[in-house]
């Protein structure tokens, strides 16, 4: 019994090696960097958010004014020197919560896009494997993945021509 089991558990090993199996390996940072709609959403981004930045810098601008008037000024009186403190302190913590707002609706809209572009990125990823016959792709992080398995830039080169073509479409 053990004999045949040896020769069963044999054969199917033989088997198993006969049949290659092909393993990919997908870098998402550098998706996540380098993809095309990717960098549209950031750059679409910038742009809503560029005014934003704009006043914040130029109140920021404007605080660093008053800084150094008051510093510069002499012969106030203490309730003008104390205006003055208030005008200042009160204008950094506006800048201050302002600029953490701006973060955080940033920081909520780029998730919101990653998440969004994670389904066609999926979807990217699916469509190459299928097309070069991989059985397995592993995503990043792994603990190391040679490049001789890494389809990273065909994928990278799917979602750029997928892109390019939904830009025509679109009238872009």
């Amino acid at each position: 019994m053990r004999l045949v089991l040896f020769i069963l558990a044999f054969s199917i090993s033989g088997m198993l090696q006969a049949q290659e199996i092909r393993i990919g390996y997908v870098d998402m940072k550098r998706l996540l960097d380098n993809a095309p709609q990717v960098m549209a959403g950031r750059e679409a981004l910038d742009i809503e958010f560029r005014p934003l930045n704009d006043q914040l810098m130029a109140d920021e601008e404007a605080l660093l004014r008053l800084e150094q008037e008051l510093a510069a000024a002499s012969g106030l009186s203490i309730e003008q020197v104390n205006a003055r403190q208030r005008e200042i302190r009160n204008l950094s913590r506006s800048i201050e919560r302002r600029r953490e707002d701006l973060a955080d609706d940033l920081n909520f809209r780029r998730n919101r896009q990653i998440k969004e572009l994670g389904s066609e990125i999926e979807i990217a990823v699916q469509t190459v494997a299928r097309r070069e016959a991989y059985d397995l792709v592993l995503s990043s992080p792994v603990a190391y993945a040679s490049a001789a398995i890494d389809i990273t830039d065909k994928v990278l080169a799917f979602l750029e021509t997928d892109y390019g073509l939904r830009s025509q479409r679109s009238g872009q």
